[in-house]
């Protein structure tokens, strides 16, 4: 784990080495400076405060080589749990959470939020069985975007960054995904994700309980960013009073759209990392 250094005690400047200068005068003898003992001690220096990225999965770090291919095993499980996909074979669904997706397709056979909590160690079951088997054909089933491992690997070098996943997929599908992309090693903490609430707003503040108490940190909510592809992204970032860093690679909102929202900053995809790098600085 990287350890942030917050430090704002200055150092006392390393006593000055005194020369003795040649003799001017018999009454005239000063002492000269080096330039190089002028050399701050080493507490002088300020680490930038930690920033904690909060990462979403579809759209922003990767995406499905075919796009809607997450019914592929989403409308298997809907039917298995609840013995109809409902009107998920027609939706179009992006920065929702999967509860919010289950409830969206089924509010008109007559399930609640409520009958799907009851069913849920039964969804996440059907679910990941049904997904293993849609991914596990041999075939490529997802991609990395474009730039995504080597920002992971620069934020992940840099000492003022730490990152772990806010998305809307439920958890153990969003490790399969990073697992499947060869992503997972640069999530170390712990996150929030898409079966522990139908609102994507609460998630950044579950997510942050819990990096709080793992990294022992007494966290603001504005060394947070959230970075996302959609409206719902920025959305929950200011709900929580997080810093929103937009992305323009989703699927269905223009960066019109997306720059309509206010978020703190955009831009149009991570394939220039010094650009990425510079834009999470000014966060």
């Amino acid at each position: 784990m990287k350890n942030e250094t917050n430090s704002t005690d200055q150092g006392d400047l390393s006593s000055a080495e005194e020369t003795k200068s040649s003799r001017t005068d018999s009454n005239d003898q000063s002492p000269v400076c080096s330039p190089s003992s002028f050399i701050p001690h080493p507490s002088s220096f300020v680490t930038p405060p930690l920033r904690i990225l909060l990462w979403d999965i579809d759209g922003t770090l990767i995406r499905s080589v075919r796009a809607g291919a997450f019914k592929d095993y989403t409308i298997p499980m809907l039917e298995e749990v609840f013995g109809t996909a409902g009107r998920l074979p027609q939706m179009k669904v992006s920065g929702m959470t999967d509860l919010q997706i289950v409830g969206e397709a089924l509010k008109h056979e007559g399930f609640t939020h409520e009958d799907i909590r009851e069913r849920i160690v039964h969804l996440r079951e059907s679910y990941m069985q049904a997904m293993r088997k849609a991914t596990g054909n041999g075939d490529q089933f997802f991609e990395v975007l474009p730039g995504v491992r080597e920002v992971l690997q620069a934020v992940n070098d840099h000492p003022r960054y730490q990152s772990a996943l806010v998305t809307g997929n439920i958890e153990p599908a969003a490790y399969l995904k990073m697992e499947l992309v060869g992503l997972a090693e640069f999530f170390p903490l712990p996150g929030a994700f898409g079966d522990e609430s139908h609102d994507r707003r609460d998630l950044p503040a579950l997510a942050a309980d819990r990096i709080r108490k793992h990294l022992q940190l007494d966290l603001l909510p504005n060394q947070f960013i959230v970075i996302g592809d959609t409206p719902n992204d920025i959305e929950c970032a200011q709900h929580f009073g997080a810093r929103a860093l937009a992305v323009g690679t989703g699927r269905f909102y223009s960066d019109e759209a997306l720059l309509a929202c206010n978020p703190d900053a955009f831009v149009s995809d991570l394939s220039d990392v010094n650009l990425v790098m510079e834009t999470l600085a000014g966060l």
